[in-house]
């Protein structure tokens, strides 16, 4: 059930620079494809637009759930959707250049972040061209390929706590580590992101480029929706390697399978649902352990009610 009303939603409508929508079906904002209905789905287009939105979360009578939402490419939203609001920051999307640093919002996807840098002839950001997420998300999670993170060419990044405040942090006090930051331990959000990057031909970088996202295409299943890989790496060890082991390529419930192509992946064959990426997740964690001993953790986060 809905925990909004009407006057709720008035609420949030009032605010400028604020796109409002209601029963919004989140399919269509993560890279999964799968999803219930958002109550409530916000866009600010605006830091101002952003901040006024989380005063009315703050200033709503009782405990408002809400989510920050970028391009959801490390969520699987449940089949029941989110009981509550999400913010998108899609519009939030700026960058600035100067130098052989970019400063870019938290909307900005990782992809179009790595051509500018390109087109600006600069590199670092090669790793990042063929991560569907945005900034935000990749700060959030420390994002990385091909031997890189984000940790290792941000320098700093404007943050904001539930309350609207802001407040700059240095790459070392964000406290990344594998698919890890700050983020994740308070209720803070990115907002901007500054990273110093290093002075190459922009024909060696699209190179580069070029080169990462052949490697992909040939390795990884694109073709299909998923939320890349879907479990971390085990220390001293892959995934895909031990879940390959297990046998248990191509295994397949409803519409979500291991994929054939890098068994790393799950995989949205068509008509997937979240409950049967969380099925085909546990039967994976399960023989894996039984045959390895090793417990698989889950790269994306699951959201809301799968019971």
């Amino acid at each position: 059930m809905s925990v909004l009303n009407k006057k709720i939603i008035n609420k949030f409508e009032q605010v400028s620079g604020l796109e409002v929508k209601t029963a919004i079906s989140l399919k269509k904002y993560t890279t999964f494809k799968v999803g219930g209905p958002a109550d409530l789905f916000v866009v600010p287009h605006h830091r101002a637009a952003l901040q006024e939105a989380l005063a009315a979360v703050k200033d709503h009578p009782s405990p408002l759930p809400h989510l920050i939402l970028g391009r959801g490419s490390n969520i699987i939203f449940s089949d029941k959707g989110f009981r509550g609001l999400i913010i998108h920051t899609g519009q939030l999307d700026h960058y600035q250049v100067r130098g052989q640093t970019i400063t870019a919002g938290a909307g900005i996807s990782l992809s179009r972040l790595a051509d500018i840098a390109a087109e600006n002839n600069l590199g670092g950001l090669e790793f990042a061209s063929g991560i569907p997420g945005s900034l935000g998300g990749a700060v959030y999670m420390n994002a990385g390929a091909y031997g890189r993170e984000i940790k290792d060419v941000l320098i700093r990044a404007s943050i904001m706590n539930s309350s609207g405040e802001m407040k700059k942090y240095s790459s070392q006090e964000l406290a990344f580590s594998y698919r890890h930051s700050l983020l994740q331990e308070k209720n803070i959000m990115l907002i901007e992101a500054e990273f110093c990057l290093e002075s190459r031909p922009a024909s060696a970088v699209k190179s580069r480029m070029k080169k990462i996202n052949r490697q992909r295409k040939k390795k990884q299943p694109l073709e299909y929706p998923s939320a890349g890989s879907i479990f971390k790496r085990p220390e001293n060890d892959y995934a895909g390697r031990l879940i390959e082991e297990a046998g248990l390529k191509g295994t397949r419930i409803g519409g979500a399978e291991v994929a054939v192509k890098h068994a790393g992946f799950i995989i949205n064959r068509g008509g997937a649902t979240a409950a049967d990426i969380k099925k085909l997740v546990h039967i994976v964690q399960q023989e894996v352990y039984e045959k390895s001993g090793i417990k698989l953790e889950t790269e994306p986060e699951f959201v809301g009610d799968f019971g």
